[in-house]
């Protein structure tokens, strides 16, 4: 019955409802008359102004009608039902003015599932009633409306806690979780999750929970299997694309209680509901976005105390970084990283920090590409954390998951430079480390320390060298048969025949060499791990540069035995800039001092030394060389001030400088072997070593490691017998040189050389112990060495192999003749040459000037004319040349006082006030500061002699002149000039 004064938008809405007698059997649809709400619709879409009024009416209803309902009121629970089917037809039919709706009907669901959580007839309408609005609203209201604000993220955690029910019977938890998982759904993909902000963080810290519940609970069997179909199958096309699609076109979907089928849901469509969620979630965020989220399940995670179940987080952690949009995944392990280094000096948590290392290992050991990610942030921020954690506990149980993760970023190459680039900056720790040890606040911390922060660099060093060639080798069958013309594309089959193609450049000797000297240090546990990773760089990594012909030099059991039928530029593998020549020089000497020297180690040299020669920090200052301390250092390494004072010349590189301090380690070495350092293991060591140099890199091992056998062999020659202590370190030495003999016949296919090899050995006491390579990677704990035995009396002398007759051998076999180019006569004197470990260090950092550095092994001779040009007055070519001279006071105080400088011209006139003739003020008798002239030296400016200056350079050089008039030859005959006197015939 209606009332006189009842507005008609009142009047229309009662007459949707069935009568009151009629409620109870208007089930189980519980749906308003048709009729009705067709005509309400109209009205409201024809009068936007009677929206809120209608709404408005409609909350007051659902208000009452949810009171009651949650009191067990039957009648009012239907009546319920209805009014929430006609807010969900008023949000379809007036989408258009969604806006005006929202408050409303935001309020309603949060208060409907406030009252009835429990009744899931009631929560799924109300479901039904959220997505249609979220369907249909752009979000604008959310933030702006605090009301709204505050009763949408009421009603999202309502259905959340839906999504993670905990019933015990099964069929009613799955139906619950689906019901929520709807609402959930669309909410992800609402603008209602985007447009704010602030508010985003909110909504998905409440979505990422049942999300990480559900999913917690299913198999990692079942979760791929699904991840598979949701990715090639989006749910809905207009879920799916509610970006792109305007509002009048999308559709809402309706949720029912039930499904098809005798049978409920099962756990397997519960999972399903939360991948789609979670797949969607992260296919439509930015960078930003994905940090947030991944905030908000590490939160998530924690709650539920799940740091246990690794791989579950790193299959999640997989999973958010391969449906991220292309260009964002690099924010889930840079993240993550972040993530881990957060509070470096706190202590492990139960499996906390090991879980986060795993789960950036997982990513980046996975095929999905990871486009602007930066590897080397990255490296040095794992660096960084991996010696804190040194640091504070050596035996640290994440120690293994960094390394780990270090190594993983091995996999990911997008430039050709970039693996080299991240070993330099391992090695450049290494070298750090290996001259100061870890620094503890302050101060040097532990021996312990020390070794074990080199070692873990020295796993993530090989580590991500092998990561780098993991999955890249290409089987023989699979290449494609070139014709054997002279192609362009002839080298390229060749390094496909002969091994694995790979997109980076290899790492080149130079930045390896400055890791040699780990060969000689006090701790043999970085001896031994640094011989294998030396060992796996020379047979794996080092560019061979013509020096090894694929099959022709192998590993022992696979060798032919044919002779080297390549042939080797001698020039190349002889030439004093050829990088991989300069480490092998470098390797013998090392290996000759651990052999023969009484004490190992850098710090094992004098203070001073540690002191005057600092690695190449630029963070770091550098040292002043005091006054009272310049006795034992050449005037050559100074630089003379203007003051008087000298500083320790800046010209050295760190190589230099390190290879100064072994100079000094060789003085304190014995001559006699009596206190030599070295135990049986080392000589193991030495000999696997040396037998991979000539296994890999067979001529410039042959050209530099024979003399410093023949070298080691005079040391034990001249051995003064005085126990058989050193009758056993004789032995030792000898027995490697005689092994080296031996696989020296075996590679150059001189069978008379290994047959003297073998019979000297047969009489030999064979003492060294069988060492094998293992992987840095997963050997955690140190090996112990092998001592000489102290109960053998190796009284008996044995000489070893003959040198005189080992090089006959070597020097009349025709494949060693024609590999290295040379003749018997130089051969011979090229191996028998007198060989010292001064002069190999020497030979290993000596550059004729300093633009040799950045030439590589092969280049053009010619191109070493630009360098030798730009000494001339050049300005433009000094101007960007790397200066290596280092700045010094009188560097500080001609910028101070205004010296003249070509490239700022206000610096031209000199200081007014010069403070080199006054005593300081604080003195007793100083005088005043006055305008006096600066002292300057004078200095007269080169004159240029032009092309004069320029002919003499190429004269040096060997360029031009009549020795090489052709190698400048104009690339057209001048014409004879006439000459009205001279006859027309020759003279």
């Amino acid at each position: 019955m209606h009332h006189l004064f009842t507005p008609n938008h009142v009047q229309l809405l009662n007459s949707c409802y069935p009568p009151a007698s009629a409620l109870l059997t208007a089930g189980p649809e519980y749906s308003p008359n048709s009729q009705e709400l067709s005509r309400l619709s109209y009205y409201a879409s024809n009068h936007p102004s009677k929206l809120t009024k209608i709404c408005s009416e409609i909350e007051k209803r659902v208000r009452h009608e949810a009171r009651k309902a949650r009191a067990g009121n039957i009648r009012t629970r239907a009546s319920l039902l209805i009014s929430l089917s006609i807010l969900r037809a008023l949000a379809t039919e007036c989408r258009r003015d969604i806006a005006l709706l929202s408050p409303s009907l935001v309020a309603c669901v949060d208060v409907t599932m406030e009252a009835v959580p429990t009744d899931l007839e009631v929560a799924a309408r109300a479901a039904s009633v959220f997505t249609s609005w979220t369907t249909y609203t752009d979000g604008h209201l959310i933030g702006t409306d605090s009301t709204l604000t505050k009763d949408y993220l009421s009603a999202l955690s309502r259905f959340a806690a839906l999504s993670r029910s905990t019933l015990a019977d099964n069929e009613i938890r799955n139906r619950t979780r689906l019901i929520g998982f709807a609402a959930l759904f669309g909410a992800l993909s609402s603008g209602a999750l985007y447009h704010d902000p602030i508010q985003f963080k909110t909504q998905v810290s409440t979505l990422m929970r049942p999300i990480l519940v559900t999913l917690f609970e299913t198999g990692i069997d079942n979760l791929d299997q699904q991840a598979i179909a949701i990715k090639d199958m989006p749910s809905s096309p207009y879920l799916a694309e509610f970006r792109a699609r305007p509002a009048v076109e999308r559709r809402a979907p309706s949720i029912h209680l039930h499904i098809d089928g005798d049978q409920g849901p099962s756990m397997g469509d519960v999972s399903n509901a939360a991948l789609s969620a979670l797949c969607s979630l992260a296919g439509h965020t930015n960078g930003v976005q994905l940090g947030i989220i991944m905030d908000s399940a590490f939160d998530s995670i924690n709650d539920a105390q799940a740091w246990n179940d690794v791989p579950h987080c790193c299959w999640l952690s997989q999973k958010m970084a391969e449906w991220a949009q292309y260009q964002y995944r690099f924010a889930v392990p840079t993240w993550l990283v972040e993530r881990l280094c957060k509070n470096p000096d706190v202590p492990s948590a139960v499996g906390y920090h090991a879980t986060v290392a795993e789960m950036a290992t997982t990513i980046f050991s996975s095929s999905v590409p990871l486009v602007n990610l930066s590897t080397s942030d990255i490296t040095s921020s794992l660096i960084a954390l991996l010696l804190r954690r040194v640091e504070s506990d050596p035996d640290d149980a994440i120690l293994p998951e960094l390394i780990g993760c270090l190594s993983s970023l091995g996999r990911h190459v997008y430039y050709s430079d970039q693996i080299q680039d991240l070993t330099s900056e391992i090695i450049h720790h290494i070298t750090v480390l290996e001259a100061r040890g870890v620094i503890s606040q302050g101060r040097s911390g532990s021996t312990i320390s020390r070794t074990q922060a080199i070692r873990c660099l020295l796993a993530a060093l090989f580590g991500l060298i092998q990561a780098a060639d993991m999955g890249k080798s290409v089987e023989k069958s699979d290449v494609i048969d070139f014709s054997h013309g002279s192609t362009p594309a002839e080298a390229f089959k060749q390094e496909v025949a002969n091994g694995r193609i790979s997109r980076r450049t290899p790492i080149p000797p130079d930045v390896w060499q400055d890791t040699v000297s780990l060969l000689c240090d006090n701790d043999y546990a970085i001896r031994s791990d640094y011989a294998d990773a030396l060992m796996f760089y020379l047979a794996e990594e080092m560019p061979k540069h013509g020096d090894n012909n694929g099959e022709s030099v192998k590993r022992l059991n696979g060798m032919t035995t044919g002779p080297l039928t390549h042939a080797v530029k001698p020039n190349i593998l002889l030439h004093a800039g050829n990088h991989g020549t300069k480490f092998l020089h470098a390797v013998h000497a090392y290996l000759y001092i651990l052999a023969t020297s009484s004490s190992l180690g850098l710090a094992s040299s004098s203070s001073r030394s540690a002191s005057r020669f600092t690695l190449d920090d630029p963070s770091q200052p550098k040292v002043i060389q005091d006054a009272d301390d310049e006795g034992d250092v050449p005037e050559s390494e100074f630089q003379i001030h203007v003051n008087g004072r000298r500083s320790f010349s800046m010209q050295q590189s760190p190589r230099e400088r390190k290879a100064s301090i072994v100079q000094r380690l060789l003085e304190q070495s014995s001559s006699g072997l009596v206190s030599a350092s070295a135990c049986l293991s080392d000589y193991a060591l030495i000999l696997n070593v040396l037998t991979t140099i000539h296994e890999e890199l067979p001529v410039r091992g042959l050209l530099t490691g024979i003399p410093m056998l023949i070298a080691l062999h005079s040391v034990t020659a001249n051995v003064k017998h005085s126990g058989h202590a050193v009758n056993q370190r004789v032995n030792a030495i000898n027995e490697v040189i005689a092994r080296v003999w031996l696989i020296l016949g075996l590679v150059w296919n001189a069978p008379q050389l290994a047959q003297l090899a073998e019979t000297a050995l047969a009489s030999a006491p064979n003492i060294l112990p069988a060492i094998q390579r293992s992987n840095l990677t997963n050997q955690i704990y140190p090996r112990d060495p092998v001592e000489f035995p102290s109960a053998v009396d190796s009284t008996v002398e044995w000489k070893g192999v003959s040198v005189s007759a080992a090089l006959d051998i070597l020097t009349n076999s025709s494949s060693v003749l024609e590999a290295t180019g040379l003749d018997r006569e130089g051969l011979l004197h090229r191996l028998s040459s007198l060989w010292t470990p001064d002069e190999a260090l020497k030979n290993s950092v000596e550059r004729s000037s300093s633009f040799d550095n950045t030439l590589r092994d092969g280049l053009a001779p010619l191109l070493k004319i630009s360098p030798a040009l730009m000494h001339i007055e050049n300005i433009s070519q000094q101007s960007l040349a790397r200066s290596t001279r280092g700045v010094g006071v009188a560097d500080l105080r001609g910028a101070l006082e205004g010296r003249n400088s070509i490239s700022n011209p206000a610096l031209v006139r000199p200081a007014s006030i010069s403070t080199l003739d006054h005593a300081p003020s604080t003195m007793e008798g100083g005088s005043k500061l006055t305008q006096t002239r600066s002292r300057t030296r004078n200095q007269k400016r080169p004159s240029t002699r032009g092309a004069g200056e320029v002919r003499d350079v190429l004269n040096k050089l060997g360029i031009g002149g009549k020795q090489n008039e052709n190698l400048l030859k104009a690339s057209f005959p001048t014409l004879p000039k006439s000459n009205s006197r001279a006859p027309p015939y020759k003279s």
